[in-house]
């Protein structure tokens, strides 16, 4: 039987969760190449990217704490969260990809400098309408441009939608981990 909470490199082909895999108690670390070949993010309407502002900022903090409700993680309070962006080299305005439809923020993908996905959120009004692959085919061409070779991200193995949408989006499994007890 394979042993899927140590660390696996490259050599490990084909790891992945079982098709009944839904631990609370356990997370991926996925991982996306971004050699040629990455897609067009292809919005659907009535959707746009819009910058990451101070303008929107709160909205895209409620749409990342509406997200942690679903699938878990965490955000910090909106003041902290928001400094962050001033005092942590780990974020960067341009990495805080934004997606607005005629109701406001629908879309959001927080991510550091060091090529990983901090957080992925859409809304639920705007659920399988291929927004959440558009904007991480967005965010693997901006990395790729950066010069990056891979994009990162954690999942929770109980998060089911999110981890379908992350492997049609070529991202691999490549950890399982154990969250640390509270």
């Amino acid at each position: 039987m394979l042993d899927r909470s140590r660390p696996h490199g490259r050599s490990s082909g084909n790891l992945r969760p079982a098709a009944g895999d839904a631990s609370t108690a356990h997370y991926w670390l996925m991982r996306r190449e971004l050699g040629p070949g990455l897609d067009d993010p292809g919005w659907p309407a009535p959707v746009r990217p819009v910058e990451f502002t101070a303008q929107n900022a709160l909205a895209v903090h409620q749409l990342l704490a509406l997200g942690r409700e679903y699938g878990g993680g965490q955000v910090a309070d909106y003041a902290t969260w928001l400094n962050a962006f001033e005092t942590d080299p780990e974020f960067d305005q341009a990495l805080c990809f934004v997606v607005e439809d005629a109701l406001g923020v629908v879309a959001v993908a927080q991510c550091w400098t060091s090529a990983f996905i901090r957080n992925l959120v859409v809304h639920p009004r705007a659920h399988r309408q291929g927004l959440g692959l558009a904007l991480l085919n967005q965010l693997f061409a901006v990395f790729r441009q950066r010069g990056e070779g891979y994009v990162d991200l954690k999942v929770m193995e109980s998060n089911l939608g999110a981890r379908r949408l992350y492997e049609r989006a070529g991202m691999q499994y490549i950890q399982r981990h154990e969250l640390e007890p509270r």
